[in-house]
């Protein structure tokens, strides 16, 4: 049986609504994304953060739920941890999308079967919302942070272009271009929809 991880990664956030404080912000989004992976039927979830950020993470993880301490806020740090973990595949997934339904991450690894790299896109001009490889990871797959990378970037590494597929994106919430799409008729995000007053 293949065993899957999901990690949700503690990505810095530099933005929050007028009269919301970022650090509380920033909670509410990873804590609405953590709940969604703990959820997750055909995958473990994590949780992965710098030193930094320890304690945020240790506060919104499920109990028994995986934590990484990460020297970096960027992708392969995470994949060779579920690797020595065991795992024969991983997603690492940035924790500032707080309404990302269980099905965009279902088919983040679908592609995993025939492709050796799939990634979802988090939005124009908003990085990564996802990066997923069989474990280990490729060895022509370098280091990226999931705000600045995108398909293209990835596919540059590859042997061939074919070898990344893309899957559906969803919009990480990094601006208030992003805060104006949230649809408050999706169910979950409870913590990031409180901290909106509802």
């Amino acid at each position: 049986m293949t065993r899957r991880l999901v990690a949700a990664l503690l990505v810095p956030v530099t933005w929050s609504p007028p009269g919301v404080e970022l650090t509380a912000w920033r909670a509410a989004l990873a804590e609405d994304v953590v709940d969604l992976l703990a959820r997750l039927a055909q995958a473990e979830a994590a949780v992965a953060a710098t030193s930094d950020d320890l304690g945020l993470a240790e506060e919104i993880a499920w109990p028994g739920m995986r934590i990484y301490e990460v020297p970096t806020a960027t992708v392969l740090p995470v994949l060779k941890a579920a690797t020595a973990d065991g795992f024969d595949q991983a997603a690492v997934l940035a924790a500032d999308a707080p309404d990302v339904p269980g099905m965009i991450l279902g088919k983040l690894l679908q592609p995993l079967e025939g492709k050796a790299v799939a990634v979802a896109s988090g939005g124009p001009g908003n990085g990564l919302l996802s990066l997923a490889t069989s474990l280990p990871a490729p060895p022509w797959l370098t280091d990226h942070d999931l705000d600045t990378a995108s398909a293209q970037v990835v596919r540059r590494d590859a042997p061939a272009p074919s070898e990344v597929a893309s899957t559906p994106e969803w919009r990480r919430l990094r601006g208030p271009a992003e805060l104006a799409s949230l649809d408050p008729a999706l169910e979950g995000w409870d913590n990031t929809r409180a901290l909106l007053g509802g």
